[in-house]
């Protein structure tokens, strides 16, 4: 929108708002769909002549997310092991891609709620596969499906991938806000979950980066989470 370019972006129905308005306010147009989304993203294309920037499955979306590996490693050389959440894989593929070519003794451990494990299932079938049902606290890692590009770059970069439970999460979204201040949303604080919940394995003494990947909770649904 600063660019003077207009942008529309389709998002399900059920999206947290504050997500919505934070859009909105930045200047982009907000379609909201019960339907496939990726269906009515294409059709929409269609329909408009629009170009379609995918939001993971894109070689320029994964180059866009990778300076923040970029980034990392510059302002944190001494990181053993980055830990970083996974919906569609757009965000781990550049990360990971940036940081092992920077130093590749850095370990990435990907993360995934229970209820939404594309990419392990994906890993272990060796073919990007759909999920039929989403069910996760963590909307912002729920995507239906991993991209080809996505998972080619899990499997060249990243060391591990592991899964949580919404419960793990839930504590960690907690902590975070009661010891660090910071409000962080479910989908970011699966990366510290992990690390919680001793699902990343460790020798002891390491220096380990957790990518809190953002803030968009309602207070409603902060409540309910916390309890």
């Amino acid at each position: 929108a600063m660019s003077g370019i207009q942008a529309t972006i389709v998002m399900p129905a059920n999206a947290v708002t504050s997500k919505v308005e934070a859009t909105r306010g930045y200047g982009g147009e907000v379609i909201l769909t019960t339907e496939d989304l990726m269906k009515t993203t294409l059709d929409i294309q269609r329909q408009r002549n629009l170009t379609l920037v995918h939001p993971f499955d894109n070689l320029n979306t994964i180059a866009g997310t990778g300076t923040l590996g970029l980034e990392l490693i510059d302002d944190a050389p001494y990181a053993d092991v980055v830990i970083v959440g996974i919906g569609g894989g757009g965000l781990i593929s550049g990360v990971a891609a940036a940081i092992k070519q920077k130093n590749a003794n850095v370990r990435v451990i990907g993360v995934e709620p229970e209820g939404a494990p594309g990419m392990t299932r994906s890993l272990a079938s060796g073919v990007p596969e759909h999920l039929v049902t989403l069910d996760t606290i963590a909307d912002g890692l729920a995507a239906p499906f991993v991209g080809q590009h996505n998972l080619d770059h899990v499997q060249a970069f990243v060391d591990d991938v592991v899964l949580v439970t919404d419960a793990q999460i839930a504590e960690a979204m907690g902590l975070i806000l009661e010891r660090g201040k910071v409000l962080a949303e479910a989908a970011a604080a699966s990366t510290y979950a992990a690390l919680l919940s001793g699902k990343v394995s460790l020798s002891g003494g390491e220096t380990v980066i957790c990518v809190l990947s953002g803030g968009n909770v309602d207070t409603a649904r902060l409540v309910e989470i916390l309890g």
